[in-house]
């Protein structure tokens, strides 16, 4: 992630907003409000027991108060409008909510959730909007079928990719890019950004070797095939060389995966920003 910080002008690491370590010069040059296991629906939120958008929009707004404190309202000003605001979400709607548990299916056909799902993104883009937020990155959903825990247990004997959880991503992401356009066109002094997720790392995935890796389909920690999370620890076998694998766990990517990853993406990403 290095160099997507030095592309956008902006630290390398992102302190947790609700960190009670935190310090105010953190709050000068930015902070993350984002949970780990959200998503888009307020009900994949509430089965992980994590912190729901709402919630990280009430954070913003505490946060800006915060700043005027510390610095005044023009240079405050200054900052909400020129900061990147990055927002990652939908992954955990389908893989911890659509897909495992039935509340969602009983209502929603893949269409119709993915409709659902863009509508609460607009909703939490228009609230940020609102409170001052103008360089503004959404991520699509990645091809969730391809992570190495779902190919373990979805994708049969031979862990192939899970089609059916590939076609509910690119579904939501054609419906996401649109709206993003609609929305680009009608929020004053907006300059928002629709980061393709799923097909550099589609690319990555296929043909590791392109990228100097030589395993995509597993993770580096344990068999790599279902461990994630805290499951991975001290305990825990490793590869040898993390830097030839993609993924760390058995769903999220090496340092080396996020680098290649963000290097894929970078210059388009600053072009629609700037």
């Amino acid at each position: 992630m290095k160099l997507l910080a030095k592309a956008l002008g902006v630290k390398e690491y992102l302190p947790a907003y609700l960190d009670p370590l935190i310090q105010d010069k953190d709050l000068i040059t930015g902070v993350s409000f984002a949970s780990g296991g959200t998503g888009l629906d307020p009900l994949t939120s509430t089965l992980a027991s994590v912190i729901p958008l709402s919630f990280q929009v009430e954070m913003f707004e505490q946060y800006i108060q915060k700043l005027k404190k510390k610095v005044g309202e023009e240079d405050t000003k200054n900052i909400i409008d020129n900061s990147v605001y990055f927002i990652s979400a939908s992954s955990n709607d389908f893989l911890t909510n659509y897909f495992v548990f039935p509340f969602r299916r009983l209502q929603y056909d893949v269409p119709a959730y993915s409709n659902f799902l863009v509508k609460w993104a607009v909703k939490f883009i228009k609230e940020i909007h609102k409170l001052g937020a103008r360089r503004i990155v959404v991520f699509s959903a990645s091809p969730i079928g391809c992570i190495p825990i779902e190919r373990t247990l979805n994708g049969g004997p031979k862990r192939k990719c899970v089609d059916e959880y590939n076609k509910a991503a690119k579904y939501f992401n054609i419906k996401l890019k649109q709206q993003l356009q609609v929305l680009a066109s009608s929020l004053p002094e907006s300059r928002i950004a629709y980061s393709d997720f799923y097909n550099p790392l589609t690319n990555i995935i296929e043909n590791p070797r392109l990228y100097g890796l030589e395993v995509t389909d597993k993770g580096c920690c344990g068999t790599g095939q279902v461990e994630m999370s805290f499951s991975c620890n001290s305990l825990s076998k490793i590869c040898h060389n993390d830097s030839k694998f993609f993924f760390w766990d058995s769903l999220h990517p090496t340092e080396k995966g996020c680098e290649i990853f963000t290097d894929l993406i970078i210059p388009d990403l600053v072009k629609s920003l700037f």
